[in-house]
């Protein structure tokens, strides 16, 4: 439960459906070139969707991602909760004189109509506001009320640990987080055991990003570390690229929370040979 809202605890993510990789700009340029189209993705969300994972994470305007969900959820029946990560312009003006809020409007206007219910501001945002010497983000509560007043319940996206304990420290009204975690450290500002003690003493759910490290770690060494490092409470997202990867991640992910072996084909390679038991 997130301010209300019922989630699952597999939240999607897109940047595996809209080109951000976090590799090469090949990687990028294929993934656009191949995933990024509304069938395909819609492909991939109509697994989730039937499997019970009907939540998505990402930035909506980027197209063709609302009308992906939209088929998706028309094929499936299935009314999907959007957790939306808008950007909002600042300057160095914006720490003292505050954020445009006609622009704030504007844009938390689009993210209603587009349907979103969780209203978390990119970390290109938050993070840019985050004022270590005072320990507080500025000027984040007149966006969290005019996303209150709007019907959605506001929560932070964060690439740095501070984020989360100033803003507890501070009272601030959000009632998420989205927070880096992955056995590796990629993209984490500070080790892993300090960010997994972070998140354990967060007073809100917080939504881990980038768990298999943006493809650098498989998915069962990956998710096998997150599912078990986090709250009840807390929540996983992941992108895929195809419908068989996510079902994969689905059934890994069941695998680990109730300690069986995956049903799942394991991938095949020559020099397996020697273990795979006769038949």
């Amino acid at each position: 439960m997130v301010g209300g809202i019922s989630v699952s605890r597999m939240l999607i993510g897109t940047n595996w459906f809209l080109g951000w990789s976090h590799c090469t700009a090949a990687k990028d340029a294929y993934i656009k070139e191949n995933i990024a189209d509304r069938k395909k993705i819609a492909d991939i969300l109509e697994v989730f969707f039937r499997s019970g994972v009907d939540t998505i994470m990402g930035q909506i305007t980027v197209a063709p991602l609302a009308d992906a969900i939209k088929e998706a959820e028309d094929r499936t029946g299935v009314k999907c909760v959007i957790v939306s990560t808008p950007g909002l312009p600042s300057d160095a003006a914006t720490l003292v004189n505050g954020f445009d809020t006609k622009e704030v409007a504007r844009i938390l206007d689009e993210q209603v109509k587009l349907g979103c219910t969780i209203c978390m501001p990119h970390q290109n945002t938050t993070d840019v506001m985050v004022d270590r010497c005072a320990r507080k983000i500025r000027q984040m509560d007149t966006v969290c009320k005019m996303t209150r007043e709007r019907g959605m319940v506001p929560g932070l996206s964060t690439h740095m640990p501070e984020t989360i304990v100033y803003a507890d420290e501070s009272g601030l009204d959000v009632e998420t987080y989205i927070a880096m975690y992955n056995s590796m450290g990629f993209l984490m500002q500070i080790e892993v055991d300090w960010v997994s003690r972070i998140i354990h003493e967060a007073r809100k759910p917080v939504m881990v990003i980038k768990p298999l490290a943006a493809g650098q770690l498989r998915p069962f060494q990956g998710l096998t570390f997150v599912w078990n490092t986090i709250r009840p409470q807390d929540m996983v997202t992941i992108g895929t690229m195809s419908p068989k990867e996510a079902a994969e991640v689905i059934e890994i992910s069941a695998s680990i929370l109730e300690s069986r072996n995956m049903r799942i084909d394991l991938q095949v390679t020559r020099s397996k040979g020697a273990v795979k038991k006769k038949s």
